[in-house]
C-alpha cells in the first residue's frame, strides 16, 4: 500500500466520507481518469475518517491539461438511465440531494437551484434574491429548448483545487459525484479558473460545444455561487444576484 492520506472529522461526518469514497470508486470504475485509491472509511472513537492514497502532486503543464480534457470527456461517456445518484452526498459541507429523475430540468430546478435558494432563505437571504430566483426557476425550460443532456457521470465539484498532476498524468479528487449534464462540470471549471486553453480544446475536440452552452454555463455556475453564499456568507450575494439578473 502506498503512503496514506487520512482525512478526519466528527463521527457525524461518516456519511460524507462514505459518499466521497463511493464517488471516487465510481470514477475509478470508468477507467477514464486517475483518482486516489480509497483504502477505507470508518469511525475511531468520536472521529470519522477516510483513508486514501497520498498523491505526490507536481506542477501541471499544457500536456497534462490536454490529457485532462480528453480523460474528462471519456469519463463523461459513462452514463446512466436517469439523472441523480444512488445516495446523497455533499457539495463542500452542504447536503447534495440526488434523487433519481427522468427529467434534467426538473432535477436541476428542485435538487440544485431550488434547494440552494430555499437554504439561502433559511439563512436570511430573502428579498430580491428569492423573487428573482423564483422567476428564473419558472423560466428554466427556456435554457433547454434545443439541449437534451444525457445523464453523464460528473465529478460535480471540478474547480482548480480539485485536480492536479501526478506521475505526469492528471488526477482528480474531492468529488461530489452524480449523473447530470456534462456541461455543468465544464461550467465549474470556469468559475474560479485553474484550467488552461489546452484543457478546453482537448475536451471540445471530442465533445463539440452545444448551442446555448454559454447561458447554461452561467446557470450551472449559479448553483455553486449560491452554495458559496450559504457556506461563506454575504460576500457572494452580489455575485449570485448578478448571475440571476444576467440570466433573466
Amino acid at each position: 500500500m502506498s503512503e496514506v492520506f487520512r482525512k478526519t472529522g466528527p463521527a457525524s461526518a461518516i456519511d460524507m466520507f462514505t459518499a466521497e469514497a463511493e464517488g471516487l470508486e465510481a470514477i475509478a470504475a470508468t477507467k477514464a481518469i486517475r483518482v486516489p485509491e480509497v483504502y477505507r472509511t470508518g469511525i475511531d472513537g468520536d472521529t470519522a475518517f477516510i483513508e486514501m492514497e497520498k498523491l505526490r502532486l507536481e506542477p501541471t503543464s499544457r500536456a497534462t491539461e490536454s490529457a485532462l480534457g480528453e480523460q474528462l470527456a471519456a469519463m463523461h461517456a459513462s452514463t446512466a438511465e436517469q439523472f441523480g445518484w444512488h445516495r446523497e452526498n455533499t457539495i463542500g459541507l452542504t447536503p447534495q440531494h440526488n434523487d433519481w429523475s427522468d427529467n434534467w430540468v426538473d432535477f436541476f430546478r428542485e435538487q440544485r437551484l431550488g434547494f440552494q435558494l430555499r437554504l439561502a432563505a433559511a439563512n436570511g437571504y430573502t428579498g430580491s434574491l428569492q423573487t428573482q430566483g423564483a422567476r428564473l426557476l419558472e423560466r428554466l425550460p427556456l435554457f433547454f429548448d434545443n439541449h437534451e443532456p444525457r445523464p453523464a457521470l460528473l465529478h460535480g465539484d471540478l474547480w482548480g483545487g480539485n485536480w492536479g498532476s501526478c506521475d505526469g498524468a492528471p488526477v482528480i479528487f474531492d468529488p461530489a459525484v452524480y449523473y447530470g449534464d456534462p456541461e455543468s462540470d465544464l461550467a465549474m471549471t470556469r468559475l474560479f479558473g485553474g484550467f488552461g486553453r489546452a484543457f478546453y480544446e482537448a475536451y471540445a475536440a471530442l465533445v463539440p460545444t452545444a448551442s446555448g452552452s454559454h447561458d447554461r454555463s452561467d446557470l450551472y455556475q449559479l448553483y455553486h455561487v449560491l452554495n458559496h453564499l450559504n457556506l461563506f456568507g454575504s460576500a457572494y450575494l452580489g455575485r449570485a444576484q448578478g448571475l440571476i439578473n444576467k440570466l433573466l
